[in-house]
């Protein structure tokens, strides 16, 4: 049976997209391949991240037991909920095919420094993914050479802007 229409998104009973991005991600990483995996979430969960509520910023995702498992994600408590006992930075299950574990795990192990990073949480109809991506870190020197691209490229706008003015 489907649930009320408040809901599913809005007042008309279709689903709102919504996407939260791991803000640190393009900074800290280079993506070598990405994944799409479900969560295991209780219903309030559900509800604080349908709002907007959700940090990645820190979270990273490990295999264990042929499990893969997200840490450090927090989501905050929802506000009507009556769980005095919640965890916001708990543990969180990740859905993935047993064929995708398996991939992951031996390119971890035989890949060198890759690390299994949360890009996006987003909604697939009602139920709600996170992209993983398998990257490598960037060292500080490539950190550099990304911001000095970035701010050569705000500056070029703010040059056109003058110029478009006069």
């Amino acid at each position: 049976m489907m649930g009320s229409p408040h809901y599913l998104g809005n007042r008309n009973g279709t689903i709102v997209p919504m996407k939260i991005i791991n803000r640190n991600f393009r900074r800290e990483f280079e993506a070598v391949s990405l994944y799409e995996a479900g969560i295991v979430l209780t219903g309030s969960e559900v509800k604080s991240i349908r709002t907007g509520n959700f940090k990645l910023e820190q979270s990273f995702a490990k295999i264990i037991d042929g499990e893969a498992w997200l840490f450090n994600a927090e989501i905050p408590v929802y506000s009507f909920t009556a769980n005095k006992n919640y965890q916001p930075t708990r543990k969180k299950k990740l859905l993935l095919n047993k064929k995708e574990i398996v991939q992951i795990e031996t390119r971890l192990k035989t890949g060198g420094r890759l690390t299994l990073v949360p890009e996006s949480c987003y909604n697939k109809g009602r139920q709600i993914k996170i992209s993983l991506a398998l990257c490598k870190g960037l060292g500080e020197i490539a950190k550099k050479k990304i911001e000095m691209k970035e701010d050569l490229k705000r500056a070029q706008e703010r040059e056109m802007k003058e110029y478009v003015k006069q």
